[in-house]
């Protein structure tokens, strides 16, 4: 419906309401698909680090590698535009890697 300057104010409010509605279920099916993403980032990342920990048993190095993780810091806040600021960047990657440092822990107890 087109609206113009003789459309009863309670239609347009509905038609606003009717856009602003199927706006957020896209912009809802993006998130969702970049969450698929995430997901699918996660685990990929997971497996690398299992194979990571693998060669770290091998060659008898720890698991908590506290440089590696400042490199990988300090590379996501270089490379970081925005929105979310590099104090969260970093709060978020430190979950990443906690549960990859976990993971690898799990995955070797009883073998070191």
């Amino acid at each position: 419906m087109k609206i113009s300057i003789a459309t009863p104010l309670f239609l347009v409010l509905a038609i606003r309401e009717k856009d602003n509605i199927l706006d957020i279920d896209t912009i809802r099916k993006n998130i969702n698909q970049l969450d698929d993403d995430l997901l699918r980032l996660f685990n990929q990342r997971a497996a690398l680090a299992l194979e990571i920990g693998e060669v770290k048993k091998q060659l008898d190095l720890p698991i908590y590698d506290p440089k590696r993780e400042k490199l990988i810091f300090k590379r996501m806040q270089d490379k970081n535009h925005g929105p979310l600021d590099n104090a969260a960047i970093i709060r978020l990657f430190e979950r990443v890697i906690d549960e990859s440092r976990s993971l690898e822990r799990t995955h070797s107890k009883g073998d070191r």
